[in-house]
């Protein structure tokens, strides 16, 4: 990479050091001695001035110093007192001259150095202001990270639980590395290859293992830094960086966030002269026009693929899409072990049962927990990371952050502990629902008072009609419980009734669970397959219709609240048993639990 050489303060000291050493040496070789006025008058009558020059306020001139050889003389200097001097000069045959005083200089040394000091600050600190900024003549340059192969350590060993990516990276690996292989049959590499999936997944970290494997350099830039405020710097941006791999091919241009940059053109542009739609068009222009035989790879990344232009997507473009998707339990056991290589673990650490626990979590946040685990070992001065410091992680991830400070009273408490072991009584009574790990009536996260920890066992992608019915009923257990021992209920409820609504309504309007409505499909497309926005714009179904759904969605939240109810009547003393426990202990775990659950059996 091109190294750039910084300011420092540290060049301007060592000069004024330099300077006051230099100015030291001179003035010991070049030294007038000062004398008083009646010393010089001493020397006048001794014969031993040579010549003097007088000026309005002091006489300077050449002397004889005695102990030296003959004909020497040094020069002086006194302050002239006596206004006849010449007079006195004249009785004894000095030479002398009169001189008028110069104050140019000392005057243009009065203005220049503080005028060139203030410049020098207001330049040093100009510099540090500006920092990597561009410069007037450098801004269509691109601002792209030039990464060289001995700057790139990554390579697909790094890469973990996306194997079917990886695999369809290989070939672009191959190609870059062995280009005649391909061009001998007549095949051709893909221009471009798009890498599409949730955030956290490793999208840019793909992108570099495959320019770390094949070896080449790496063109890296974010789709938002080709867009400026001034019209066509955008577009010279996007030639420059063409410009620049040509040169260094065969080279890998990487484009993060492609998003920002190949929107949809023609949706809300006021004008035709839009920066954007220019950066966009410039970009398409490139693709088209560089040879892929030359070994310039484009490969970008992006979270919504639905919104990019059609024109990006088509082929002889980003005519190759790879999904980076979330990783499986096995693909999260791969990841885990990746980044516990650099973690100092203890012998009982289980990575499976740790994969099992982490169900839904991307590559991101699977290296999150394990940093939290290892701040958390560290917080308990331990030497080794246990699987208890990693457990206790995942709580933190998926409930929040203990707050073992928060003052509850007693009468509230006693509610949490009946409200939480309702939840965990009916989800252990019930088929198809996560098993409890632990219940919590410590208050975590924002708002949360006590919790019920429910982690999978596996990943499941397809659910029974009973066994969301069962999860309603297990997200239903709390407030059930609450009206069953106090007869009232709280407020304590509003996040379980938030989530047993949600799975209700998508019963009936997503996945035609309902024997009024049939197998209609009622709900709109999210925006985005991998980001959880909400659909905008009105319903696709008449008011009768939506009544009908409110009706059946009231229905299944009604009669899953009823079979709650039902549960916990009948095991009215070991919610009791369990409540007490938990309002002692503040924490039961799995086991505990389970032996509670047995005594009713």
């Amino acid at each position: 990479m091109e190294k750039h050489q910084k300011f420092s303060v540290w060049y301007v000291l060592l000069g004024i050091w330099f300077v006051l050493i230099l100015q030291n040496v001179l003035s010991g070789a070049f030294a007038v001695k000062v004398i008083p006025y009646s010393q010089f008058l001493n020397l006048l009558k001794e014969g031993r001035i040579v010549e003097v020059a007088i000026t309005a306020d002091k006489i300077q001139g050449k002397m004889k110093e005695t102990g030296v050889p003959d004909g020497t003389v040094i020069p002086f200097r006194t302050v002239r007192v006596d206004p006849e001097i010449s007079t006195l000069l004249d009785q004894y045959n000095i030479t002398f001259k009169g001189e008028v005083e110069s104050t140019l200089l000392p005057t243009l040394l009065s203005w220049i150095v503080p005028t060139a000091l203030f410049f020098g600050v207001w330049f040093f600190f100009m510099k540090r202001m500006m920092g990597q900024q561009q410069g007037f003549m450098t801004l269509g340059k691109n601002k792209a990270k030039i990464y060289m192969e001995s700057d790139l350590n990554v390579t697909f060993e790094d890469v973990a639980g996306v194997d079917e990516a990886k695999q369809e990276l290989v070939e672009v690996v191959e190609f870059l590395r062995h280009p005649g292989k391909y061009s001998e049959l007549g095949g051709k590499l893909p221009k471009g290859v798009l890498l599409v999936g949730p955030p956290g997944t490793g999208k840019t970290l793909l992108a570099k293992a495959v320019a770390g494997e094949s070896g080449v350099p790496f063109f890296s830039m974010s789709g938002s830094e080709f867009v400026e405020m001034f019209v066509g710097l955008g577009a010279a941006r996007v030639r420059d960086l063409f410009v620049q791999a040509k040169q260094k091919a065969p080279c890998i241009i990487f484009i993060d966030e492609l998003d920002a940059l190949g929107k949809a053109r023609g949706f809300g542009m006021v004008g035709g002269h839009d920066e954007r739609e220019q950066t966009l068009n410039q970009l398409l222009v490139e693709m088209d026009g560089f040879d892929p035989k030359a070994g310039v790879i484009l490969m970008a990344a992006t979270n919504r693929p639905e919104i990019l232009d059609p024109a990006l997507l088509r082929p002889g473009r980003f005519d190759r899409q790879v999904l980076v998707d979330r990783p499986d339990k096995q693909g999260r056991e791969a990841i885990l072990k990746v980044h516990l290589k650099n973690i100092k673990t203890a012998s009982n650490l289980d990575v499976v049962k740790l994969a099992a626990m982490t169900s839904g979590m991307v590559g991101a946040d699977l290296a999150n927990l394990v940093n939290e685990a290892a701040l958390l070992a560290v917080r308990k001065n331990k030497k080794e990371v246990e699987m208890a410091d990693f457990e206790e992680a995942v709580e933190r991830v998926v409930a929040g952050l203990e707050k073992k400070n928060r003052l509850i009273n007693p009468r509230e408490r006693e509610v949490v502990a009946y409200h939480e072991m309702g939840h965990a009584i009916v989800a252990f009574s019930l088929p198809g629902t996560d098993p409890v790990q632990k219940i919590s009536i410590i208050p975590r996260g924002i708002a949360a008072l006590g919790y019920t920890l429910q982690l999978p066992t596996e990943d499941r992608y397809l659910m029974k009609k009973t066994e969301l019915l069962n999860r309603i009923a297990s997200l239903l257990g709390g407030r059930a419980a609450e009206a069953l021992v106090f007869g009232d209920i709280s407020t304590g409820a509003h996040n379980d009734l938030s989530r047993a609504t949600d799975i209700a309504r998508s019963m009936i309007k997503e996945y035609g669970m309902s024997e009024k409505l049939g197998q209609v499909y009622f709900a709109r497309e999210k925006r985005s397959p991998f980001l959880n926005l909400m659909p905008e714009g009105p319903e696709a179904y008449s008011e009768s219709t939506a009544e009908l759904i409110d009706a059946e969605i009231k229905g299944i939240i009604d009669g899953q609240y009823e079979k709650a109810m039902e549960i916990l009547k009948a095991k009215r003393g070991i919610l009791n048993k369990g409540a007490g426990l938990l309002l002692e202990k503040e924490k039961i775990e799995a086991e505990e639990i389970r032996a509670l659950m047995e005594l009713s059996e």
